[in-house]
């Protein structure tokens, strides 16, 4: 253990204990010990001989995403980055500096799990194959729980290696592909993405980047504005070649490496970093091109094709990384609610502060279902089944929709749970919160994506009715379920995708197209509460995630009049056994749906 890691040790080792009124944080906890969902649900989605493997180091890295690795991201996020211009001789040599804490945080992702490279090489965490996105996913959720920042790294590096094994030409991959899956810290090649610019931002058609060939290799002009992981080793981004058609068409995808071949710096500069809101811990810069060398990757006029694959891939993490940030906050506000007293009573036990955690709770437990629903879905179409890449399709926006834009509320509804002492920086729910704004930013903001769920998933490529067929499908494997309850399910799931068909059919309805991916969302969800909830009742005996199913139902999908007070019975009686953790025998469950 390096000197840094002792001294964060001692650190979080002091801070452990509580003091006075002021509830605990999660300071100590495991978050995989936590988080019974996330080993049930890996149950479901993994054959055993891959859970019994992976178990004990998600356990692992659920105990340092509680402790060690929790108190890195906070000095990481106090003591970001800084960018300077020479080194201490005066030559003109760019390099960031970069906090221990971080650089704990680098060893932990990519040298001791690999999560960058869990897709690409075998012999990870000794297991001999690659592994799939389910499991791959899994890490990324515990880690992100801690760290969310560094989860954009880890996630350009891996599609970065996804793109050049799935586009580029031998030669490059012989060049580089190892070194972006490698786990020796030595030998890593991280990657970056700089795709984004000031004249086009979304609108990747008006980009201004200009490649020059030269020989057998293209040098690149102009700037780009906001490129994620500015200092990586290797960089993959958009550019136009010279005379080529415009818009999206006209687009080529590049490999474009820090230092040449000699070991000089390439010809780009990094002008700024990003002074950010969050994702403090992370290098973000503008980099001005000043004809630096780069190699052009896949058919120069496929480049946007080829990146929209890594945008989708990225999507899909961006998912699961919004699911850890509410599971982090969910897990802070029950440690908040169970531990302290106020007015004589827990707050945990007081009707509002249980609805609140009832929300909480509802909408991460959501992103988690929907995150390896959409995972399970990957890695069914990388093994060639058609009907699941049109399931990716569709799940994919819609996810990386609606978790981002929930994970703002959660992470706020659980600063406010901890109240006036939650707003304060030593916590990590400032951190949460700010991180999380960020998710619904990224690979296409709210507007963006719900777009492209309804004009292109669904109005384009009718990808809906492959949602469809899944959720019949689901609906008539769940057994103990009742009847009744599939019928509903059926009614609000046939509903959901026909509001999303008339959405998509008439461009005068694309300002609907929010709404429609919610319902496609909370349908969607509710379906797979009731389908996992048959298979856990199954393994142990506890059927509690068909109430998830109703909440969704009756909160998510069905109109509330304004003007009603509503009775509390049936969703205190819900709160009661959602919020403990006794198993709820599926008899019992359904019962409980009879509520009105």
């Amino acid at each position: 253990m390096t000197a840094a890691a002792k001294s964060l040790n001692a650190h979080v080792a002091t801070s452990t204990s509580t003091f006075g009124l002021i509830a605990p944080d999660t300071t100590g906890q495991n978050f995989y010990r936590n988080d019974q969902a996330l080993t049930d649900l890996l149950r479901i989605h993994l054959p055993d001989t891959l859970f019994n493997h992976v178990e004990p180091h998600l356990d692992r890295l659920g105990a340092l995403a509680g402790g060690h690795l929790d108190e890195c991201a906070r000095l990481a996020d106090r003591h970001g980055p800084v960018l300077h211009q020479r080194d201490r001789f005066g030559n003109d040599r760019q390099w960031i500096e970069y906090h221990p804490a971080y650089r704990e945080l680098e060893r932990a992702a990519y040298g001791e799990f690999g999560i960058h490279a869990m897709s690409h090489r075998k012999g990870i965490l000794g297991w001999a194959d690659t592994y799939p996105a389910v499991a791959k996913h899994a890490f990324t959720f515990l880690f992100n729980q801690a760290e969310f920042g560094m989860g954009c790294p880890i996630n350009v590096t891996d599609g970065a290696a996804r793109l050049l094994s799935r586009f580029g030409d031998d030669a490059l991959k012989a060049k580089y592909l190892d070194g972006l899956t490698q786990t020796d810290m030595e030998k890593l090649t991280q990657g970056g993405q700089f795709m984004t610019e000031k004249e086009g931002g979304s609108d990747v058609g008006k980009l201004t980047t200009t490649a020059v060939q030269d020989g057998d290799h293209w040098r690149l002009y102009a700037e780009k504005w906001f490129c994620s992981n500015a200092d990586a080793k290797m960089v993959m981004l958009l550019a136009r070649p010279e005379g080529a058609v415009g818009g999206t068409q006209g687009v080529g995808l590049f490999l474009m490496p820090r230092e040449l071949d000699d070991g000089s710096p390439n010809h780009y500069r990094i002008v700024r970093l990003k002074d950010k809101l969050g994702t403090r811990s992370m290098a973000s810069g503008e980099i001005k091109l000043e004809g630096a060398i780069a190699y052009a990757v896949g058919r120069l006029d496929r480049g946007f094709v080829q990146m929209a694959e890594m945008v989708n891939w990225s999507r899909l993490s961006n998912g699961v990384k919004s699911a850890a940030l509410m599971r982090r906050a969910h897990h802070d506000a029950n440690t908040v609610a169970t531990n302290r007293v106020v007015f004589g009573r827990r707050i945990v036990d007081m009707p509002l502060a249980r609805r609140q955690l009832m929300k909480i709770m509802l909408a991460t437990e959501q992103a988690v279902s929907m995150s390896f629903m959409t995972a399970d879905a990957l890695d069914r179409a990388e093994a060639g089944s058609q009907d699941a890449a049109a399931l990716l399709r569709v799940l994919t926006p819609t996810l990386k929709y609606r978790a981002t834009r929930d994970a703002r509320k959660v992470c706020g509804e659980a600063m406010e749970m901890r109240g006036g002492i939650g707003y304060i920086e030593e916590f990590a729910t400032p951190r949460l919160l700010r991180d999380a704004h960020l998710g619904s930013i990224w690979e296409g903001t709210g507007n963006i994506v719900a777009l492209d769920t309804l004009k292109r998933a669904v109005g384009r490529h009718g990808a809906e009715a492959a949602l469809g067929a899944d959720i019949h499908a689901r609906i008539e494997d769940m057994p103990g379920v009742p009847h009744s309850w599939c019928d509903r399910l059926r009614g609000v799931a046939d509903k959901a995708i026909g509001f999303a068909r008339e959405v998509a059919a008439k461009s005068e309805n694309e300002a609907e197209a929010r709404r429609a991916t919610s319902t496609l969302y909370h349908a969607a969800s509710a379906v797979t509460f009731a389908w996992e909830s048959s298979r856990i009742h199954a393994m142990r005996g506890d059927a509690r995630r068909l109430l998830l199913s109703k909440l969704v139902v009756d909160h998510r999908l069905t109109a509330q009049d304004p003007f009603t007070v509503l009775p509390g019975e049936s969703d205190g009686v819900v709160a009661d056994r959602l919020l403990g953790d006794r198993p709820l025998p599926m008899a019992e469950a359904a019962g409980m749906l009879g509520f009105t």
